[in-house]
């Protein structure tokens, strides 16, 4: 009776409970009864509103078996919804998803590994499958935290340890597809979820072995690679999930790598920082590099105040990331990489002149780390800054460069510089090297048209100021960077090292003929270069380089902007140079006498065999080979060597050591040279900023408060006395001898206004009439200023007044008060 009650009550069972139950066998080892599967995918097709209640029945049995740990029956039962799942595309498919997946969200939470990867193989099957209607209410939430803690798993035993690890990554890479599918895509994107999902897809990249061999673009690893290694698959699956950002949420995929990086340490050191920035710049679309270089330049403003080598791990990586970026578009970020970079150069010497004035006491090997570090940061900074220039098409290039030159501080134009006042000098130099450095990498390999639009105005002034020139590095880094502008046909390699050329047809020099712009560019320009090489050469720390790098100037120059005038010129300027070394109005050591000796008769040389005039050649060859036998330091080849044995003066040697100009004159006259403008004495054209230069400032300042400051007292007054030597006395006693000076001084002033270049005569002139306004100017302040009063009294020092109280004990009154 029992068993016919029995009977009674199963046949009584709803049909899709009979079809489940007969699925599943005695004994599970038997596995899924295929025969009643079949009549159950049978029914679920062919009644699609009974899914759910299916569904419903099956999450039932699979919850009760989970608990009762009869995992045979779980698979049996996540086979047979695999099969509906795969079988039924219908819409009332919905509900059986959510029944599917809140069995597999079971599984997931089970302590047992098998049934995490059976759930997770099912939740990859499902994510496959293509939906013919958005699901509006369905939310991955516990899916993505769920399967982001499967990717840390620290399991004792290493396999089932990467078997989690494994299935929690393919967990990701299943809902980054099936959201990115649906039409609610935009919620996987949240920031709540890229926090998650994507440190636990760095997590397993970090364990890489060999990071170098997975930098460059994509790779294609076998099935078998991908399914057996964890950092493989996060890999594959990290650069899918970039592949597949878009404009709105590039940023909140990227976000959370920094805070990986951060929060593990590992920016110090960054190889696989580098390494995670190179697989996002190659994942994503190229539109959106930009995206990403605003991020590592924010990043990089944000730990402003870490470590040298964390801000050098970042600028490192922003290095690579440029790199990659440059070949393609980068948009409108050119300027901001630039002067974020700037910015971060002088922070990082305002903290090593800062670590510095802290230490001036004690020398410790910390504070001397520290300033190496710094430098670490400002040699990545540069070296940025010039690859990325480097590679920009030569129009944004030459904003580049002159976006880079406004920053360099120079005396007189403070607009747009970067703030050193706070440095002192030796920040300032500092940060004008930097700078220089940077400039020279940007301009190096630029191939301009005409000379014009690579040194234009607003570039070359700065360039050449006297600020510029107070430092042996920073004269060196000018005159780099004029070769790299100047030279357009790649002679410079050929002209490396001074020294006396046999013959200059060997090098196979490469030149063009001078064009209009470049003639109209020296006439407007060129008296700026030739000073520059002149007061270059008067320097007293100059070194063989400076001279190598001032022979490769004059050089280039030939080759590039010379025509018979300029040649003229730099005949002119070279005889100039000699002269410095004979005369020695500047008291320069016996080195550079020799030196700028040397730097003449390479140069020389050079030149009259380029011009290939065969008398000047002659006199030139002759000259070389007398002081070869004679005085061998005025050739490069001795002078520069070791060991050198320096004459002690130079006043005694013959005429036939050193270049004459009557000689030079009469070679050059013979083969059409207008040479009338050769026996005019070279002299420097002076501008206004030399005026106000920071080496003539102090000589300045002392000269007008001498004339300002009130005195009555007969010892306040200083006398101008002449220096009575027996030079001077010999002269005064000598009548007609002055009287013939007078004479040779007119003639030469008539000469020199006859001959001599416009722009010569010009700067003079200009230089005079600036002298007697400011001597006006001082008069006119001597007539004006009140008497002293306690109140105060205006001084001026160097074109600016101060205000300067005098007590009233301190005041000096008229004898007859």
């Amino acid at each position: 009776m029992p068993g016919r009650v029995c009977c009674c009550c199963a046949a009584l069972r709803p049909r899709y409970k009979r079809l489940v139950d007969n699925i599943f066998p005695e004994d599970p080892k038997d596995g899924l009864v295929k025969a009643d599967m079949e009549k159950l995918t049978f029914y679920a097709v062919s009644a699609p509103e009974k899914l759910d209640r299916i569904g419903a029945y099956l999450a039932e049995r699979l919850s009760r078996d989970v608990v009762r740990h009869r995992y045979g029956y779980v698979l049996i039962a996540m086979e047979a919804l695999d099969q509906l799942l795969m079988a039924c595309h219908s819409q009332s498919i919905k509900p059986f998803v959510e029944s599917f997946l809140h069995m597999v969200a079971k599984l997931l939470e089970s302590g047992e590994p098998k049934l995490q990867v059976l759930g997770t193989n099912s939740f990859v099957k499902f994510a496959n499958i293509e939906e013919d209607t958005p699901s509006y209410h369905r939310r991955y939430d516990f899916f993505v935290s769920r399967f982001s803690a499967m990717c840390h798993s620290c399991d004792h035993d290493p396999e089932i340890q990467t078997e989690i690890r494994i299935a929690g990554i393919r967990g990701i890479q299943g809902v980054v597809r099936k959201t990115v599918n649906d039409e609610l895509r935009a919620t996987i994107w949240e920031p709540q979820h890229m926090d998650k999902i994507v440190p636990s897809l760095l997590f397993n990249m970090h364990k890489i072995e060999d990071i170098d061999s997975r930098i460059g673009p994509p790779s294609s690893p076998t099935g078998g690679e991908k399914e057996e290694n964890p950092a493989l698959l996060a890999e594959n699956c990290f650069r899918e999930l970039l592949g597949r950002a878009t404009y709105g949420n590039m940023n909140n995929a990227v976000r959370p790598v920094f805070a990986h990086l951060d929060h593990h340490r590992l920016w110090d050191p960054n190889e696989f920082a580098v390494s995670c920035f190179k697989i996002i710049m190659y994942s994503i679309q190229a539109q959106y590099s930009h995206h990403v270089i605003q991020e590592i330049l924010g990043h990089l403003d944000v730990r402003k105040r870490d470590s040298p080598r964390v801000r050098a791990g970042i600028i490192q990586v922003l290095l690579e990331a440029v790199a990659i970026a440059a070949k393609g578009s980068i948009g409108p970020t050119v300027l901001e990489v630039f002067n974020t970079l700037l910015k971060h150069l002088r922070i990082s010497v305002d903290f090593e002149l800062g670590d510095r004035r802290s230490s001036a006491g004690s020398a410790t090997f910390s504070t001397s780390s520290k300033e190496s570090d710094e430098r670490i940061v400002q040699n990545a900074i540069i070296q940025t800054i010039g690859f990325f220039g480097s590679n920009l098409p030569d129009y944004q290039r030459s904003e580049i460069m002159m976006f880079i030159m406004g920053k360099v501080p120079v005396l007189g134009m403070t607009s747009q510089s970067l703030d050193t006042s706070h440095l002192g000098d030796l920040g300032t130099r500092r940060i004008q090297i930097m700078l220089l450095r940077s400039l020279l990498m940007v301009t190096s390999g630029y191939k301009a048209t005409t000379i014009t639009n690579a040194l234009p105005p607003p570039f070359l002034d700065p360039l050449l100021s006297p600020s510029l020139m107070e430092d042996s590095e920073l004269r060196q880094l000018v005159l780099e960077i004029l070769h790299n502008l100047i030279d357009r046909h790649d002679n410079r390699a050929k002209l490396r090292g001074i020294r006396i050329i046999p013959d200059v047809s060997d090098l196979k020099i490469k030149r063009d003929k001078i064009s209009r712009q470049d003639v109209s560019f020296m006439k407007k320009h060129g008296q700026q270069l030739y000073r520059h090489i002149y007061l270059g050469c008067k320097e007293e720390d100059n070194v063989q380089k400076n001279f190598e790098l001032l022979f490769t100037s004059l050089a280039l120059t030939t080759i590039e902007l010379a025509n018979e005038e300029v040649v003229i010129d730099l005949i002119r300027l070279a005889i100039a140079l000699q002269d410095i070394a004979i005369i020695n109005e500047d008291n320069l050591p016996m080195f550079n006498r020799c030196g700028v000796m040397a730097l003449v008769a390479a140069y020389l040389n050079f030149l009259s065999q380029m011009i290939a005039v065969p008398a000047f050649c002659q006199h030139v060859s002759k000259v070389i080979e007398t002081r070869s036998l004679e005085a061998s330091y005025f050739l490069p080849e001795t002078i520069f060597k070791d060991k050198c044995n320096l004459p002690k003066s130079l006043e005694k040697h013959e005429k036939d050591l050193f270049f004459l100009t009557n000689k030079i004159a009469e070679s050059l006259g013979g083969s059409g040279y207008s040479v009338e403008r050769l026996s005019v004495p070279y002299v420097p054209q002076v501008t206004d900023e030399d005026r106000l230069s920071r080496r003539k400032s102090i000589v300045d300042t002392v000269s007008i408060q001498v004339d300002i400051l009130p005195g009555n007292n007969t010892e306040d007054k200083i006398d101008n006395t002449e220096e009575i030597t027996f030079e001077a006395l010999k002269k005064a006693i000598d009548n007609n001898g002055l009287e013939e000076q007078e004479k040779e001084k007119r003639r030469l002033v008539i000469e020199k206004f006859q001959k001599a270049p416009f722009e010569e005569i010009a700067a003079q002139c200009e230089t005079k009439a600036n002298l007697l306004h400011d001597r006006l100017a001082q008069i006119l302040e001597l007539t004006i200023r009140p008497p002293p009063s306690p109140s105060g009294t205006m001084t001026i020092t160097a074109g600016h007044a101060h205000y300067q109280s005098v007590p009233v004990y301190e005041m000096k009154f008229p004898d007859l008060f």
